[in-house]
């Protein structure tokens, strides 16, 4: 993955090269298409000044003269059509001056070696110190031909480059700016999408996921973005599924009790009629109740703050006192309850589990057959310990297992039973907090087995997390 500071690093260094490169070019061609031939030309003008002037001079000493020139920072080489030849000034590193460029000169005509110099593509070609790249000129002296070559030192050379010096600092920084512009809006464009998106969340429309392709850090955000768009608009839908379950949960009871209140009141209500309505009436206050409190557990359950109660128990005991508890209802019903259980110190929230197994009991008596059983199996193994709630009851559709922990959902099977749909909710989030895991397994009209396993836990090292 291409990080953002490793892009800020190579777009920096690819800035800085292109920068360069592209300011060199423009100063070069800045440097062929006006200063190269003007440098020539005023150096040729230079030649011709001092050739008149050793011309116009009688009885100059001509060798004294030049090595006053070459004194103040030209480099110069005089010849003559009768073989004379001097080199005055700073030596030139290459003399390669062809003959038939001399002879030209005495002829008459002017030299602008500067101008044609072989070296067309860089400036570089400015500094060659050779004697072919100078301007020369022809002059007469005591009656011989004459040609002077002269080019100027490189110190005053670079004197004069001062100015293309500056044009190409101007073109690197104005290049190098234009280039961060565009990159900043390039990496400015998803931030500004995400903050659009941020908008659109936050007036609850979900509908809005970016479409960023990158591989960086800005491409994670966005993805994680988008990603939390999708479970947010889960979250609505769940929400508003769930607000509708409670209203319908609340509004039917409340409308029986609204209903045999209102019959109560009536005079040819007759007295054993009074105590059946009221009892309706108490039946769904419990309900109401009930649900009121699975409410209140759930949401509590569902913060992410939320922290368990932990604490040293005897699990087997626990499961055991379940007999006691509901032992009215299960001879009511001709249960046979029978139990095989290890002893078992298990450390978690006594009092969550305690709601685990209720729940799980009254279910298998609420579903129960007329004399049935119900097997409730403790099994404990070195890093974690199994119970198993198994019955002999109705069963449950397969293709309805998995949404048995659904908030407000129940079966087929159950609608016609009381209940309000949160119990195996709030079983499975209490499971889940001890970091357990539930299974099911059941098969119509032969019963259901439910499978908890619960990692154990050391006291010690679990007040240490």
């Amino acid at each position: 993955m291409k990080t953002l500071y490793r892009q800020f690093i190579l777009i920096t260094v690819l800035i800085m090269l292109l920068s360069t490169v592209v300011s060199f070019f423009l100063t070069n061609t800045y440097y062929h298409s006006a200063t190269k031939e003007l440098d020539s030309e005023k150096n040729i003008q230079i030649a011709q000044q001092i050739t008149q002037y050793i011309e116009s001079t009688p009885n100059i000493e001509l060798g004294h003269y030049l090595e006053t020139l070459g004194q103040v920072g030209y480099q110069l080489y005089v010849t003559s059509d009768s073989g004379y030849s001097q080199f005055i000034g700073n030596e030139f590193k290459v003399k390669n001056l062809p003959e038939a460029v001399k002879l030209s000169v005495f002829s008459g005509k002017i030299y602008n070696g500067m101008k044609s110099f072989p070296n067309q593509t860089f400036m570089s070609g400015r500094f060659a110190n050779e004697l072919e790249n100078t301007v020369g000129v022809p002059f007469r002296y005591q009656g011989e031909h004459y040609g002077l070559f002269l080019r100027p030192h490189i110190d005053i050379l670079v004197d004069e480059l001062h100015i293309i010096f500056a044009i190409m600092i101007i073109s690197m920084a104005l290049i190098s700016l234009l280039a961060m512009l565009v990159t900043a809006k390039q990496i400015i464009r998803p931030i500004a999408q995400l903050t659009e998106a941020t908008k659109q969340i936050s007036l609850e429309k979900y509908d809005h996921l970016l479409t960023v392709n990158r591989k960086d850090e800005i491409g994670q955000l966005a993805e994680s973005f988008n990603q939390m768009t999708k479970q947010l608009q889960v979250n609505d839908q769940s929400r508003k599924e769930f607000i509708s379950n409670v209203s319908h949960d609340f509004q039917s009871p409340l409308l029986n009790i609204q209903g045999y209140a209102d019959l109560l009141k009536s005079q040819s209500t007759t007295e054993e009629e009074r105590v059946m309505f009221s009892s309706i009436i108490e039946a769904e206050a419990k309900r109401l109740s009930i649900l009121t409190k699975q409410l209140l557990l759930l949401t509590s359950l569902d913060q992410s703050n939320y922290r368990l109660q932990r604490s040293n128990f005897s699990l087997d005991q626990q499961l055991k006192s379940l007999s006691q508890k509901y032992l009215w209802r299960i001879e009511e019903m001709g249960i046979e309850l029978y139990y095989k259980t290890t002893p078992v110190h298990f450390y978690g929230d006594k009092s969550l589990l305690e709601t685990v197994w209720d729940n799980l009991l009254t279910n298998a008596l609420k579903y129960n057959k007329p004399h049935g059983s119900i097997r409730i199996e403790v099994e404990d193994f070195n890093h974690y310990v199994t119970i198993q709630f198994k019955d002999t009851g109705i069963g449950i559709q397969e293709s309805e297992l998995h949404h048995l922990f659904e908030r407000f959902y129940r079966a087929d099977t159950s609608r016609s039973k009381e209940g309000t749909g949160l119990g195996l909710t709030i079983v499975n989030q209490i499971v889940e907090l001890h970091g357990g895991s539930i299974h099911v397994s059941s098969k119509i009209g032969e019963g259901t087995c439910i499978t908890i396993t619960l990692p154990k836990k050391d006291s010690h090292l679990s007040i240490l997390h």
